[in-house]
């Protein structure tokens, strides 16, 4: 059980390490470095203006002290010349245990400038520091930018990239799509020429049907044309000759194309007046 538990947690971390590796942005990463090196110089700053403020208050104390000890003196010299030895000896004790603070706090000014040269020695260095990583940052993420750029026009040249790599299978799929219509178009389209397939509007024929309306249809164009000519030739038409025929077996008689031209005033069939050659 510990084992599989170990070998999930390998696992777990190899993704994780590599969800965080694709998702990590050098250029994030250096400038949020660059913030923590800005940070740190201002806490060596701050750290620094610390001591200076110590050693100044020290040095406030010290000169206090200093103008107490002369006070001192002053009054144990004024003690002395008015014959007051007594007055003069409590003021030089005193002047005495003042000189014991002054030589501690000196000592504790002097620590206080140390630690502040110190500070001021490293915050110097650390600005010197800080300003050469961001050269550099800013250097390096240029270039970074510039290979992205270059990466990605590669790819996009070269279709390795996912975005073209998506927009290829996007084209091939419609491609084939295309074909696949086409080719199930041209299957139906010889199925219903050769019949296989039944039209369900009714409107469709089969091939003997359609044949015979195309002869129909020419012996109605026949007949039409030599209509026309016998129009034009001054006989009758071949339909008025098939209801002459008709009449003729029924026992009625029919008029001689000279006969009804004569009957109707020497007419032409056409309803124009007939002229003779010599007129």
């Amino acid at each position: 059980m510990s084992g599989v538990m170990k070998r999930m947690g390998m696992i777990f971390r190899a993704k994780a390490n590599k969800a965080l590796d694709k998702a990590e942005d050098p250029r994030e990463t250096l400038d949020y470095s660059y913030q923590r090196q800005l940070e740190l110089l201002q806490k060596v700053r701050r750290g620094v203006a610390d001591v200076a403020t110590s050693r100044k208050r020290l040095e406030l104390q010290l000169q206090q002290l200093q103008q107490q000890s002369s006070k001192l003196e002053d009054q144990g010299r004024k003690a002395l010349s008015l014959g007051r030895e007594d007055l003069a000896r409590e003021a030089l004790s005193r002047k005495g245990a003042l000189q014991g603070q002054v030589q501690d706090l000196q000592g504790q000014y002097q620590q206080l400038q140390e630690e502040e040269e110190k500070l001021t020695l490293a915050a110097q260095r650390l600005q010197a520091k800080v300003d050469a990583f961001r050269t550099k940052k800013e250097t390096i993420k240029a270039t970074y930018t510039a290979a992205q750029a270059q990466t990605k026009i590669g790819e996009a040249f070269s279709g390795i990239s996912e975005e073209m790599g998506d927009v290829g299978l996007a084209i091939q799929r419609a491609e084939d799509k295309t074909a696949q219509l086409q080719a199930r178009a041209g299957a139906i389209d010889e199925l219903m020429a050769s019949g296989a397939l039944d039209d369900p509007s009714g409107m469709q024929k089969d091939d003997l049907a359609a044949e015979l309306d195309r002869v129909a249809g020419g012996n109605d164009v026949e007949l039409e044309l030599e209509r026309m000519k016998a129009e034009l030739a001054g006989g009758p038409a071949p339909q008025a000759l098939e209801q002459g025929k008709g009449e003729g077996s029924t026992g009625s008689s029919v008029d001689s194309p000279n006969q009804a031209q004569q009957g109707d005033g020497g007419s032409h069939p056409s309803g124009g007046p007939r002229f003779n050659k010599g007129e």
